[in-house]
């Protein structure tokens, strides 16, 4: 999981925790989650005990939803309010047509995607054995962007940053509709690159992630105290 690497890369005040969707990594054994709302609040009851410090959510593409829905999940179990909301290459909930991801993509379909996104190099898509065992996984998450379905709640009370790529097919104004989800502040970052842009360009992003979060612990961005930690989860892309 990309996230694993950012514990070394962001300030040691910061503990990463990549959080693992049923059915990948080391819950291979469960079956693969298909309903976004359900997952959110099965994450939700599994998260919400260990959420002891400040604490911030990220989560990039179907992953951005997922930790929209998390947070108001958690928000409803008691949790206390995460300090930011990272939101990354995902138009708002609010703005989203899923429609046509309503339907199973059948191989083809999915390897088009993936091209079309340009996020997994053309010897991995060339890899039929590799594919195989990769595919169900991304069929399952188009299937959780078809499944889901916005409601309206109050606004959250945290922090909202979102990320967006300048050649990515989500729009600004599709970002910008991020505003009207939080009754705190908002903003909003556009870096160089495509829907992957969080590979790409990963070190301004850890950079703008660090900063956030240091300003909103009353650190300065390079502080190394380590006597009030910051955990940030991260909710996995598709």
């Amino acid at each position: 999981m990309c996230y694993a690497r950012w514990r070394r890369l962001l300030p040691s005040w910061i503990d990463v925790w990549p959080v693992e969707w049923p059915g990948r990594g080391a819950r291979m054994d469960e079956a693969l989650a298909t309903n976004p709302h359900t997952l959110a609040a099965q994450l939700a009851d599994e998260l919400g005990a260990h959420l002891d410090v400040p604490y911030a959510v990220f989560g990039h593409s179907l992953g951005a939803i997922i930790a929209f829905e998390l947070v108001h999940n958690l928000l409803d179990r008691g949790a206390r309010a995460p300090a930011v909301l990272f939101a990354s290459g995902a138009e708002a909930p609010a703005v989203r047509d899923n429609s046509k991801w309503r339907l199973p993509l059948n191989d083809e379909a999915l390897l088009q995607e993936l091209r079309r996104l340009r996020g997994t190099p053309d010897e991995v898509l060339s890899n039929m054995e590799l594919m195989q065992s990769v595919l169900p996984v991304l069929r399952a998450d188009f299937m959780m962007c078809g499944a889901y379905v916005y409601g309206m709640r109050p606004r959250l009370p945290c922090s909202l940053h979102v990320f967006g790529g300048a050649d990515d097919e989500t729009s600004n104004e599709g970002l910008r509709a991020w505003e009207q989800e939080t009754s705190a502040s908002f903003r909003m970052d556009v870096l160089p690159g495509h829907h992957f842009f969080i590979h790409t360009r990963q070190a301004e992003l850890i950079d703008l992630i660090g900063s956030a979060l240091a300003a909103q612990s009353g650190r300065s961005a390079n502080s190394h105290r380590s006597d009030e930690y910051e955990r940030i989860l991260h909710s996995a892309t598709h």
